[in-house]
């Protein structure tokens, strides 16, 4: 649904000049329930001049009137068709100039642990181009030495909901195309929700990291039947050592008697 310009100003207009309530008002402008009752509070919006939508040619005073009389009506937009199309605009991400700089961080990132996605929606999710993307892919872009893969979420050039969502299209294209995933490939196609409902893998101490051979849960060790004991049979064997030089001399001074 399309939205007024100048959403907050639109609000404190018919807040101030009409009865309205705060769910109608809400819906029309996009906004929280209780950001509309804060604005009525005098808490938010402090300053903001209301902005007419009836003589700004957004609503009809019809409209308003409906609206007033039931607290169920919704507002609807005047019909514009000077605006019609305005939110269907292509072109790359808008991304704040205090951010550009973390660009190639994600971008990497996203090649490192998520290759499956294609150059264009690595481009939607943090604004970028193609160029950019090809040059980190295959580690010629200029500043490659010193860029580390930092997660775009966590560095707010993207939406979560819109990496998963990413990265469903591209698994369920690849599985279109026939292609066999690893299992490790599986696990980075898993979503966020998915992800956080799943069992922690058991992990093993660190006071017995490196001896995974041995087993946890008490079973005995079974021994190899295979191994050779014939040169232990009796104690005398066993126990046997290699004879000294002061045996060999009496052995011989025993044979020349």
């Amino acid at each position: 649904m399309a939205k007024p310009i100048m959403a907050k100003a639109t609000a404190v207009w018919l807040v101030d000049n009409t009865t309205i309530n705060f769910k109608q008002i809400a819906d029309f402008v996009g906004m929280h329930e209780l950001e509309v009752q804060g604005i009525a509070d005098g808490d938010v919006a402090a300053g903001v001049k209301g902005f007419d939508p009836v003589a700004n040619n957004q609503l009809t005073q019809d409209e308003i009137d409906a609206a007033q009389k039931n607290p169920l009506h919704k507002l609807t937009l005047k019909f514009n068709a000077a605006a019609q199309g305005e939110e269907k605009r292509r072109g790359p991400r808008y991304t704040p100039l205090s951010k550009r700089q973390d660009r190639p961080a994600s971008i990497l990132w996203l090649v490192k642990f998520h290759p499956e996605l294609t150059d264009g929606q690595v481009g939607k999710l943090v604004g970028t181009t193609k160029p950019t993307i090809q040059a980190i892919r295959e580690r010629t872009h200029w500043n490659i030495a010193n860029i580390q893969p930092i997660d775009p979420v966590a560095l707010g050039l993207c939406k979560q909901s819109e990496l998963d969502a990413a990265v469903q299209k591209a698994a369920a294209k690849k599985a279109a195309a026939g292609e066999v995933m690893s299992d490790d490939e599986r696990r980075k196609l898993v979503s966020t929700e998915q992800s956080l409902g799943m069992d922690a893998e058991p992990k093993i101490p660190t006071a017995i990291e490196g001896l995974e051979t041995f087993t946890l849960s008490g079973d005995e060790v079974v021994e190899d039947d295979d191994k050779d004991d014939s040169n232990y049979l009796d104690a005398d064997s066993f126990f046997s050592l290699p004879d000294s030089d002061a045996d060999k001399d009496e052995d011989e001074d025993a044979a020349k008697s």
